[in-house]
C-alpha cells in the first residue's frame, strides 16, 4: 500500500490505494428491475407472510390438528366456561346441521309419495315444523358461539399481550440490544398479537366447516353408500380450485405488500417534518413525486395483472366445478333409472352435496387463513419463551440503600456477536462520596463499564462487588433502584413534567415534592418548568391538546433532574451535558459534582469534554476496552500520557481560537 500524501487541500487523490473513479452522469433513485417486489428486501415484519402459498396440502392438513390444539389450549386459559360453551355448542349444530338433512329427506319422501296434495302437505306439517325448530336451534346455538367467541377474544389478545410486554421490558439490556431479538420483538407485537386474537375466530369457523363436512358426509352414507365418492368428486375441482385461489391471493398479498413498502418511502418523504425544511430548501419535491408517479403507475399496472389473473383462475374453478356437478346429476340420475335411489333421496342428496362443496370451499380457504396466522402465534409464544430466559435474576439479596465502595475485579466483557471484548481485565474501586470520571475515545469501552456497574450487564469474566457482595447474588430490580443513570440520548416521556422527572423512582405519579423542588433547581430544570403554561402539569408532547415540544438542552436539564431526584448511592453520567449551552453545562457540573443532594454518593461522570472532569477525585483513562491510567487531574497531568496529550489537545483548540480573535500570535 501507498503512503498517503497530504497536500494543502488534504488527501491527495493520486496516491489512495483504490481511488475512486468519476460519478455516472445520471443516477437512478432505485431499482429499476421488472419485479419490483423482488427487489425489496423482506421486512422483519412480513416473513411468514406467503407461508400457507408454500406450503403443501399435506403440511397445511398435518399442521391443523396442532395448530387448533394449540388455539383451544390459549382459550382455555382465557375463558374456561367460553371455552366449553363453543366446543358443544360446535358440536349441537354440526349435529342439527345433519338432522336437518335428515328430516328434510323424509318430509320430501312423503311428498313424493303422496302426491303434492294438500293432504299430503297437512301430515308433512310436522315434520316441517321440526325442520324450523332444527334450523332455529341451530341459530340460537351459533349466536352463542358468536357470543362465547367475543368474550374469549379480547381475554387472548390482553393476557398474551401482557405477558409478551411485561417480559420484553424485563429481559437483560444485551437482548435489547441484540437486533435480530429486537426485530422478533416489534413483529410479535404487531403481528403476532394481532393473530392471536383473530385466530380463534378463525378456528371456530375451520371446526365448524370441518363438522359441517362430516356430517354431510354422514348424512349421504344414511342415504345411500354410493354418494359419499359422489361427494368427493364434487370436491375434486372445488377443492383443487380453492387451494389454488387461497395460494394465489396470498401470494398476491405479498407482492402487494412489497409494493406498497415501495412507494411509502416517498410518501413518508414527503409527509415527513423533519425532512421537510431540506425538501423546500434544496426543491426536491419535484424529484420525489416523479419517483412516486412512476411507481404507483407501476403498481397500478401489476394490480390490473393481479386482478385479470384472479378472475381467470376463478372462471377456471367454476367450469371445473360445474364439470363437477354435471358428472354428479348424471350419475344421480342413472342411480334413480335403475332404482337404487328414490326420487325423496336423491333431492336431498343434491341438497346435501351442494351444501358439502360450500363447506369444503370454506374449509379450504380458512385452513390457509389458520395456517399462516399459527406461525405468527407460534412466532409469539417462542418469543414469550426465550425471553423468560433471558430475564435477569429474580431472587436474591437486595441491594444496599447505602454502599461504601463498588469494587470491579478483573472484569470481561464481550458484547454478542462480536469477537473483540468491549472491556478486558477492568479492576476499579469507587467509594462512596467519590467523584470518577471515565474518559477515552469513543469505543474505548467507558460506557460499557458504566453499564457493568449499574447491573445492566453482566460480565462475562470477574465480579462487580457492592459492599463485598457479588451484584449475581442480588435481585436485579433491587440493585436498578439504587443507581441513577442519565444518558446522552435521555428518555422523553410524552407525559407531564412532573412526571419525567419522578419515573427515576418507578413512578409517574407519586411525588416527594420537596426532592422534586431540589433535583430541578440543582439541574437548572426548574427554568424550563417555570416557562412551560401548566408548569409541572404541563404534558411534553405535541400529540396531546395543550402539550408542549421541548429543545435537546431543556430535555437534557430535565434528564439530569430525573437523576438526581432519583437520590441513589451510584450516580452514572454518560455525556449529560452533550446537548446543552455552555452556562447550563457550567451549572449542571456544579450541581453533580459539588451541590450533591446527598453526599455518601458515589457518581461517575462519562464526558469528552476533558475540562468537565478535573475536579473529579479519580479520572480513569480507557483505550481499547483497557484502562491505560488512573489519578487525579494533577497526577495525570505531570503523567504526560494519554490524558495529558487529550487535556493539551482540547485546550490548545480554544487557546488558538481565542489567540485569532484576540489578533496576537499565539504562543506555545
Amino acid at each position: 500500500m501507498s503512503e498517503i500524501e497530504y497536500t494543502a487541500t488534504g488527501i491527495s487523490h493520486s496516491s489512495l490505494p483504490h481511488p475512486l473513479p468519476p460519478p455516472p452522469a445520471t443516477v437512478t433513485a432505485g431499482p429499476q428491475g421488472d419485479d419490483l417486489a423482488d427487489e425489496v428486501q423482506e421486512a422483519y415484519w412480513s416473513v411468514h407472510d406467503g407461508a400457507a402459498a408454500k406450503a403443501s396440502v399435506r403440511q397445511v392438513l398435518v399442521g391443523l390438528p396442532r395448530i387448533t390444539a394449540l388455539v383451544g389450549r390459549l382459550a382455555w386459559r382465557a375463558d374456561r366456561r367460553s371455552t366449553f360453551c363453543i366446543v358443544v355448542c360446535q358440536i349441537l349444530a354440526a349435529a342439527m346441521n345433519a338432522f336437518t338433512f335428515i328430516v328434510g329427506v323424509a318430509v320430501l319422501q312423503q311428498l313424493f309419495t303422496q302426491g303434492p296434495s294438500p293432504e299430503a302437505v297437512r301430515s308433512a306439517l310436522p315434520q316441517l315444523i321440526y325442520v324450523v325448530g332444527l334450523f332455529t336451534a341451530r341459530a340460537v346455538l351459533e349466536t352463542f358461539v358468536s357470543i362465547a367467541q367475543a368474550r374469549i377474544m379480547p381475554k387472548i389478545r390482553t393476557a398474551l399481550e401482557s405477558d409478551f410486554l411485561y417480559l420484553t421490558a424485563n429481559v437483560r439490556l444485551e437482548a435489547v440490544e441484540d437486533a435480530d431479538w429486537h426485530d422478533e420483538v416489534h413483529r410479535a407485537n404487531s403481528r403476532g398479537l394481532n393473530y392471536a386474537q383473530q385466530i380463534v375466530g378463525q378456528v371456530v369457523s375451520l371446526v365448524s366447516a370441518a363438522l359441517a363436512l362430516v356430517g354431510t358426509s354422514g348424512v349421504l352414507s344414511a342415504l345411500h353408500p354410493a354418494l359419499l365418492p359422489l361427494l368427493l368428486l364434487s370436491a375434486l375441482p372445488v377443492g383443487a380450485s380453492a387451494v389454488y385461489n387461497a395460494r394465489s391471493r396470498f401470494t398476491s398479498v405479498k407482492r402487494w405488500n412489497a409494493l406498497q413498502r415501495r412507494v411509502r418511502v416517498f410518501s413518508w418523504l414527503l409527509l415527513d417534518v423533519d425532512a421537510a425544511a431540506e425538501l423546500r430548501s434544496n426543491t426536491v419535491q419535484g424529484a420525489l413525486l416523479e419517483e412516486h408517479g412512476r411507481l404507483t403507475h407501476d403498481i397500478a399496472n401489476e394490480d390490473i395483472r393481479l386482478g385479470v389473473r384472479e378472475a381467470l383462475v376463478n372462471l377456471t374453478g367454476r367450469a371445473l366445478g360445474g364439470l363437477g356437478t354435471g358428472i354428479i346429476y348424471a350419475a344421480l340420475a342413472c342411480m334413480l333409472i335403475a332404482g337404487w335411489l328414490p326420487l325423496s333421496a336423491g333431492a336431498g342428496a343434491v341438497l346435501a352435496i351442494q351444501s358439502g362443496q360450500v363447506s369444503l370451499t370454506r374449509l379450504v380457504g380458512v385452513a390457509h387463513v389458520v395456517y399462516e396466522h399459527a406461525l405468527w402465534v407460534s412466532d409469539l409464544l417462542s418469543i414469550q419463551e426465550r425471553s423468560r430466559r433471558r430475564l435477569p435474576i429474580q431472587a436474591g439479596q437486595k441491594a444496599p440503600s447505602k454502599v461504601h465502595s463498588i469494587v470491579m475485579e478483573d472484569v470481561s466483557f464481550t458484547y454478542p456477536g462480536k469477537e473483540i471484548s468491549a472491556l478486558e481485565g477492568i479492576s476499579i474501586s469507587l467509594l462512596a462520596g467519590q467523584r470518577v470520571a471515565f474518559v477515552g475515545l469513543n469505543g474505548s469501552g467507558k460506557s460499557t463499564c458504566a453499564k457493568l456497574l449499574a447491573g445492566l450487564y453482566e460480565p462475562q469474566r470477574g465480579s462487580v462487588r457492592w459492599d463485598g457482595v457479588n451484584v449475581r447474588d442480588m435481585e436485579s430490580s433491587s440493585l436498578y433502584r439504587q443507581v441513577a443513570c442519565v444518558f446522552q440520548e435521555p428518555m422523553r416521556f410524552p407525559f407531564s413534567a412532573l412526571s419525567n422527572v419522578v419515573a427515576a423512582t418507578g413512578t409517574l405519579t407519586q411525588v416527594d415534592q420537596e426532592r422534586a423542588l431540589a433535583a430541578v433547581h440543582a439541574s437548572k430544570a426548574d427554568d424550563v418548568i417555570a416557562s412551560l403554561p401548566y408548569k409541572w402539569e404541563t404534558l411534553l408532547s405535541k400529540r396531546f391538546k395543550g402539550g408542549q415540544q421541548l429543545s435537546g438542552g431543556q430535555w437534557a436539564k430535565l434528564a439530569v433532574a430525573r437523576g438526581l431526584y432519583k437520590n441513589a448511592p451510584l450516580l452514572l453520567l454518560d455525556e449529560p451535558t452533550a446537548s446543552m449551552d455552555p452556562p447550563s453545562e457550567h451549572d449542571v457540573y456544579e450541581a453533580v459534582l459539588r451541590g450533591r443532594l446527598r453526599e455518601d454518593q458515589i457518581t461517575v461522570l462519562i464526558s469528552h469534554r476533558l475540562a468537565s472532569v478535573v475536579d473529579c477525585d479519580t479520572i480513569y483513562v480507557f483505550d481499547g476496552g483497557r484502562i491505560v491510567e488512573s489519578g487525579s487531574h494533577e497526577v495525570l497531568i505531570a503523567l504526560g500520557g494519554a490524558y495529558a496529550k487529550m487535556f493539551a489537545l482540547q485546550a490548545e483548540g480554544y487557546r488558538s481560537v481565542y489567540v485569532g480573535q484576540s489578533g496576537s500570535p499565539a504562543s506555545s
